[in-house]
């Protein structure tokens, strides 16, 4: 009879903490994790796996510790003249430590995204077409301001020149979940 009692009461703990554990991850729910790969514009592609580790709750009611979210890169512009390096990322997967595993939908709200400083490039642009400019000024026009126009020209080239964005492996990537349905264990 003990027994009994004690297996009903421990299946009815269990019943309730998976409940709570459900109800709490819900629509809306923010979620930070720790990116496991580096991805950045110039090298990723569409539909290369992404994966967080260490996913947590953000609200810090503990519904979601050492979690896994698994998702893909959905899209991804390189830089070049003119346009800047982009990459947007989709997690549809979450697995908790538990084993329970949910799908979901979410949007990404914050990464640790870097780009370079376009400076230098934009220095050495205008240096290259001041050179190029007082050389073709003085040669073909007779003239001496081909450098400054050289000058503007060059750095105006290379300030439209777009650096690719880098999210380090290690960054905390926060998202928050659209929709969230439990997946049924077999």
């Amino acid at each position: 009879m003990r027994t009994t009692l004690a297996g009903a009461a421990l299946a009815g703990l269990m019943t309730v903490t998976m409940v709570a554990a459900q109800a709490a991850l819900t629509t809306g729910s923010v979620l930070n994790g720790t990116l496991n790969q580096n991805l950045s514009s110039n090298h990723a592609y569409v539909g290369e796996p992404v994966t967080l580790s260490n996913v947590t709750s953000n609200d810090g009611s503990g519904s979601v510790t050492g979690g896994k979210l698994f998702g893909r890169v959905t899209f991804v512009q390189a830089a070049g003249q003119g346009r800047p390096g982009k990459i947007k990322i989709y997690f549809t997967t979450l697995v908790l430590r538990s084993g329970a595993t949910y799908n979901v939908s979410t949007t990404l709200l914050r990464t640790n995204t870097q780009t370079k400083n376009n400076t230098g490039k934009e220095v050495a642009g205008a240096v290259a077409g001041m050179l190029v400019g007082n050389m073709l000024g003085k040669t073909i026009f007779h003239t001496g301001a081909g450098g400054l126009l050289g000058a503007a020209g060059g750095f105006f080239l290379a300030k439209n020149n777009r650096q690719n964005v880098n999210i380090p492996a290690g960054s905390i990537v926060q998202v928050r979940i659209n929709s969230v349905v439990r997946r049924q264990s077999h």
